[in-house]
């Protein structure tokens, strides 16, 4: 996005994102067939897996925390032998994160009936999965099953839903100063909306990490980043919240009864091993696990690329494809790019394809995104965002501030009211979005 200030009036070049009039059968007909197979069987080899690898971490950690003391290492100063000890137990803590996460991701997978042909099977090994990891099953399948309906939907979408211009409560759009597309605004404006917006590096820092550290559990408890038209303190952990219906009661207090049993089972280890013995073995990875699921999540659907859609102009096709893949840990090098991509079974990696068809189970996902992105790029869509980490993280918390009350489609603006993309129409129109425009 190219700034060009002139005569008190900041003009950007803008991307032209080309929104979508694709089929889903146009779509589906690109995957080979035998990637929709599922297979308990081999779902469970990845668990196996994942439980092997934090198991052998603790292992490791456990024997070199045995040999951090003076009988078998000598150090100049006795504070090292505690630094070092703690560096082992957090890197044990940022390794069983991951692959918890990659735990997480098949649960996930049990709530789109992708780890097995049987729903009971699915819905068996998903509460279990789930609940050992503080994740009330069926309450999120049922939401989660939403949000993939409504992918980007301003209305109807459950997470990650922009805020409007008068949801933060800024300065009214003045035609005359600012363009609705974010393509000019006169300095007047911009000044308006910082001031009102607020963007200093410090806050986009605490922001972001706060996000990553709180923002699931916030969001299950009282719906924070979710639909805004839902009722304040909306939660799911409430059978009669809004986001159920009456048949779901049942599932949601089954939901419950497994972060109860999650929270017994926490507190009766605390009870026999003590807190910091818990903490260092459990809780440590289990925040690790929160982290990494709201920074995938929020990259995947959060992006000043990423269109959003009002009713007249959504689709399924749209709201599937308004998502990035990216590669998780790939600022990092290859190698960590490998790793992160391993550990979590490629849910950052393939997430295009997991809203094109939830039901292609992880270990076929690869192959089937393969095939997709080839259509998509027949198409000229090029869904790749840059590596997800924590640097971008905080590039898109920052460029990403609110929406427009108005326009069918529409994107992120930053502080300054400036918008890095526009659409574009099949028609060759880019400024076609449902609203009339009106130049500066």
């Amino acid at each position: 996005m190219g700034t060009q200030p002139t005569s008190g009036v900041t003009t950007v070049k803008q991307n032209e994102v080309i929104i979508p009039d694709l089929t889903i059968k146009d779509l589906l007909s690109s995957i080979p067939s035998h990637c929709f197979k599922r297979s308990a069987l081999r779902s469970s080899t990845y668990i196996a897996w994942d439980c092997f690898v934090i198991g052998l971490t603790y292992k490791a950690a456990n024997y070199l925390d045995a040999l951090i003391t003076p009988e078998y290492l000598s150090l100049p100063y006795a504070s090292l032998y505690s630094a070092i000890r703690f560096s082992v137990w957090a890197l044990y803590g940022f390794w069983t994160g991951l692959f918890a996460t990659g735990i997480w991701v098949i649960a996930h997978e049990c709530g789109h009936q992708a780890f097995s042909e049987s729903k009971f099977v699915n819905n068996s090994v998903g509460w279990v999965l789930h609940s050992a990891l503080g994740v009330p099953y069926h309450s999120w399948r049922i939401s989660h099953a939403k949000h993939h309906a409504s992918t980007g939907h301003m209305t109807q979408d459950q997470v990650f839903v922009p805020k409007t211009r008068s949801q933060l409560g800024l300065p009214a759009l003045n035609p005359t100063k600012e363009d609705i597309l974010g393509s000019s605004v006169s300095d007047e404006v911009k000044r308006e909306l910082w001031e009102a917006v607020g963007d200093s590096p410090i806050g986009a820092l605490l922001g972001s990490a706060s996000y990553l550290l709180g923002g699931w559990p916030a969001y299950l408890i009282r719906n924070a980043s979710g639909q805004k038209r839902y009722p304040k303190g909306t939660s799911h952990f409430n059978p009669k919240a809004v986001i159920f219906a009456p048949h779901q009661y049942g599932a949601v207090i089954l939901s419950d009864i497994g972060v109860l049993l999650w929270l017994g089972a926490v507190a009766a280890a605390i009870s026999t091993y003590g807190f910091v013995t818990v903490f260092r073995l459990y809780l440590v990875p289990y925040l690790w696990v929160n982290h990494w699921l709201v920074l995938i999540t929020f990259l995947q659907h959060t992006d000043p690329l990423l269109p959003h859609y009002r009713a007249p102009e959504f689709t399924f096709v749209r709201g599937a494809l308004a998502t990035l893949d990216r590669n998780l840990l790939g600022d990092c090098g290859s190698i960590m790019a490998w790793i992160g991509a391993h550990a979590t079974h490629g849910i950052s990696e393939t997430h295009v394809l997991h809203h094109v068809s939830s039901k292609i189970p992880h270990y076929n996902a690869w192959e089937a995104s393969a095939a997709l992105h080839k259509r998509l790029e027949q198409a000229g869509l090029v869904l790749q965002g840059a590596p997800g980490g924590w640097r971008e993280v905080y590039r898109v918390f920052k460029e990403c501030k609110f929406v427009e009350d108005e326009g069918n489609v529409i994107f992120y603006k930053n502080a300054h009211g400036l918008a890095a993309s526009r659409p574009k129409f099949n028609d060759g129109n880019a400024s076609d979005s449902g609203v009339e425009i009106e130049k500066l």
